[in-house]
């Protein structure tokens, strides 16, 4: 037997769950319906078998350009049997930014969501190394009914590119980012302990399946052998639905979907007596918006912190923390916690230097979570990855707690005449404004200052504020030079499908 047989590849996760209890639910439909595991495994199964018949195997690309669903999952688990490559695509992209990353991913499959069968018309005569374009509909379920429930051999090793994922590019253009086999079973892995899984959880990832949040989030429970809650996309009123039921145990939420919900009429009128933990991140939450989601919802809660599309979870603020934040150290509130599980982190200066407690730096980071590299972009990797750490330009600094608190992304600091200035800062600081209920702060170019800082804000249902209001707001918690020089009221602020808000877009609005 050869080394690399030696390893658990994450193809064999399903069938050891499968295995284990058959007959349990591996995913929880919007109607009430779902398949158990052993459905799974025998659907993925016949998925390996009928893309082998047409010569897709070890090291092949599978894109897949669709809403969140079991065929999305099912895609992703046969690419793990296979030892092939998948590659998610955000839904939201224009064609002519599905084309530049289909054309540097050269994928042999695309699967898409009937819904976007006009957007992508045409795209094999534009792809030529797309073998097989298949509709999530009937043509998948024919391509399924070809294939056999046969359990295929282990070809996948830790070493092997298992995932292309771009990035969302909320700051910057997308890049490829290359994922092992090692990365992702480390990232599920860590995740299982951190997030302090159980046999019987039901959990809902509201991340889309093509980010690494998301598709981590149904791969720990199809590894650990607990029930997902599957829905197209995040629908505020169903998610509700389903925590004031009692039929979710856990949830992954970014904080704008925490404000969105906690808008929602009636949130406050059940007691979610099956919900025990709330986990966030992929921005920061304002301490203002955590209490009141402690307060109604009543459970647990975790903040994870990471650059999860190139080095996985970085840091985290456990449930005992948010528990002391309430019982008296309110400040644990605006931390992003300590270093995760498995991962060495520093805060280092411009020459990886590490700075004193108090002092800002960017947050470096070693595990066994990080990244193979950039496709094709090895200046972007070697920029990344130095001396064996890995950097995403997100800024913080030591307390005298221990703890680490964000000061935002080296990318989107504010530099007005010579003083910088975070976003975070200023957002925490207008969370708290009764009227607001989410905001984003950015520069702007000024031919006096350099930059002046402008906020973007949505009000409250039913509450109303002008820039006067806002500015004595603000000049009473922030240095001078902090204070937005502009206010912009909106109807909503552009997202991406993971939730977070999209600044770059922000930034070229007039």
């Amino acid at each position: 037997m050869s080394a690399e047989r030696l390893e658990i590849s994450l193809g064999e996760y399903l069938p050891l769950s499968a295995q284990r209890h058959p007959d349990k639910a591996s995913f929880l439909f919007p109607d009430g319906s779902s398949h158990t595991f052993a459905e799974t495994n025998a659907r993925v199964n016949r998925l390996v078998t009928a893309l082998r018949q047409e010569g897709v195997g070890r090291g092949d690309r599978l894109a897949v350009f669709a809403l969140d669903s079991h065929r999305y999952v099912e895609i992703v688990l046969a690419a793990l049997k296979l030892g092939a490559v998948y590659v998610p695509l955000n839904y939201r992209l224009r064609r002519s930014e599905a084309d530049v990353l289909l054309g540097r991913a050269r994928p042999v499959a695309l699967f898409y969501d009937p819904r976007y069968a006009d957007l992508l018309a045409g795209a094999p005569a534009a792809h030529p190394s797309v073998r097989l374009f298949i509709s999530l509909d009937t043509a998948y379920e024919e391509l399924l009914a070809t294939g056999a429930d046969i359990e295929p051999d282990v070809v996948a090793g830790d070493r092997d590119v298992i995932g292309l994922a771009f990035t969302s590019g909320t700051t910057g253009l997308p890049k490829g980012v290359l994922q092992s086999q090692r990365m992702m079973k480390h990232v599920i892995n860590s995740s299982i302990i951190e997030t302090r899984v159980r046999p019987d959880d039901v959990r809902y990832c509201a991340a889309p399946a093509f980010h690494i949040t998301g598709i981590v989030g149904l791969l720990m429970g199809t590894a650990f052998g607990f029930t997902s809650l599957l829905l197209p996309q995040f629908h505020p009123p169903t998610v509700l639905r389903f925590l004031a039921e009692d039929r979710v145990t856990g949830a992954f939420l970014v904080p704008t979907m925490i404000s969105t919900l906690l808008q929602l009429e009636g949130v406050e009128d059940h007691a979610y007596e099956r919900l025990r933990m709330i986990y966030y991140g992929a921005s920061a939450m304002s301490p203002t918006l955590l209490r009141r989601a402690m307060d109604v919802f009543g459970c647990d809660f975790l903040n994870l912190f990471g650059a999860g599309t190139e080095a996985g979870m970085q840091a985290i603020l456990r449930p005992e923390e948010h528990t002391r934040a309430l019982a008296g150290e309110p400040e644990l509130l605006g931390s992003i916690g300590q270093p995760s599980y498995g991962v060495a982190l520093r805060l280092v200066d411009e020459d990886m230097k590490d700075v004193p407690d108090g002092e800002v730096g960017e947050i470096a980071t070693r595990s066994d979570q990080v990244m193979d590299g950039y496709l094709d972009m090895p200046e972007e990797t070697g920029r990344a990855l130095r001396d064996g750490w890995f950097r995403a330009g997100d800024m913080a600094y030591r307390g005298e707690n221990g703890y680490l608190y964000l000061h935002g992304r080296k990318k989107d600091m504010i530099i007005r005449g010579g003083e910088n200035i975070y976003p975070i800062e200023i957002e925490s600081v207008l969370a708290e404004h009764p009227a607001v209920a989410q905001s984003a702060v950015v520069g702007v170019p000024d031919e006096h200052w350099g930059e002046v800082v402008r906020a973007f804000l949505t009000l409250r249902p039913g509450r109303s504020t002008g820039a006067e209001e806002l500015t004595a707001h603000c000049a009473a918690r922030l240095a001078t030079y902090k204070v937005p020089a502009e206010f912009r009221i909106v109807d909503e602020l552009p997202t991406n499908a993971s939730g977070k808000i999209l600044k770059r877009e922000l930034q070229q609005w007039p």
